[in-house]
C-alpha cells in the first residue's frame, strides 16, 4: 500500500491498471496533499529543472504531512508532475479559453516534449525518474480547436489537452511513453516502487 499525492483521476486510474494498492492522501474536505505547492515557472527554469523541482516539492509536503498527522499509518508517498514543452517554452494548465485556445494553436502541426516526473519517498529515502516523450500533432484548424475547448477537456491538463481523451485523435506520432503523456508513466512508476519493496504484479 502507498499514498498517492495527487488529485489526477488519470494517476488514480494508472496505478489501479498495474495493480498498485493505494489510498488518494486527503488532509482535509475538497484538498489533497498537493494543492499548496507553488508551481509557477521560475525565470530561466528549463522545463526539465521546473518538473523536476514541483514534483519534489509536492513528495516532500507530502510525506511531511504524513509524519505530522497523528493516527495516519507511515506509509510510502508517490507524487507526480507533468508539463508540456515548445522548445524550452513550458506549458501548464490554461487558466481560461483563451489561453487553452493560444496553447492548441502554437502545438498545431508540430512536435512538443511532454515531461512526467515521478517520485516516491519513505523515511530518509527519495527516488525520483523522469520520462520525457515526443508528441507531434497534426495541423488543427480553428473550428477543431474551439470544439476541443468548448469540451472542456483543456483545464485541468498541462498543454491545454489529455492524449486520453478527444485529444488522442490530433496526434500524428507519439514517441516515448503513452502512460507518461497522460500522467504517470507506468515502466519509471513500477522500478521506483521496487525499489521501495511495494510489490507491482
Amino acid at each position: 500500500m502507498i499514498y498517492l499525492a495527487s488529485r489526477s483521476p488519470r494517476r488514480r486510474e494508472l496505478l489501479a491498471q498495474i495493480g498498485v494498492r493505494f489510498e488518494p492522501l486527503v488532509f482535509r474536505e475538497g484538498t489533497r496533499a498537493d494543492t499548496d505547492v507553488d508551481e509557477a515557472v521560475r525565470d530561466g527554469e528549463s522545463p526539465d529543472e521546473y518538473v523536476r523541482r514541483v514534483t519534489r516539492l509536492k513528495c516532500d509536503a507530502a510525506w511531511r504531512r504524513v509524519k505530522e498527522r497523528r493516527g495516519l499509518m507511515q506509509l510510502p508517498v508517490l507524487a507526480a508532475d507533468t508539463t508540456v514543452a515548445t522548445d524550452t517554452q513550458i506549458l501548464g494548465k490554461p487558466t481560461d479559453r483563451e489561453e487553452a485556445t493560444r496553447m492548441l494553436r502554437l502545438l498545431s502541426g508540430r512536435s512538443h516534449r511532454v515531461l512526467t516526473a515521478v517520485a516516491v519517498a519513505f523515511e530518509e529515502r527519495f527516488q525520483m525518474a523522469v520520462s520525457e516523450s515526443v508528441v507531434v500533432f497534426e495541423a488543427l484548424d480553428e473550428p477543431r480547436i474551439a470544439a476541443y475547448v468548448q469540451s472542456g477537456e483543456s483545464f485541468d491538463k498541462a498543454g491545454g489537452y489529455g492524449i486520453q481523451g478527444r485529444a488522442g485523435a490530433f496526434v500524428a506520432r507519439l514517441e516515448g511513453s503513452y502512460s507518461g503523456v497522460m500522467g504517470l508513466p507506468l515502466r519509471e512508476t513500477a522500478q521506483l516502487l521496487r525499489k521501495f519493496g511495494i510489490v507491482v504484479p
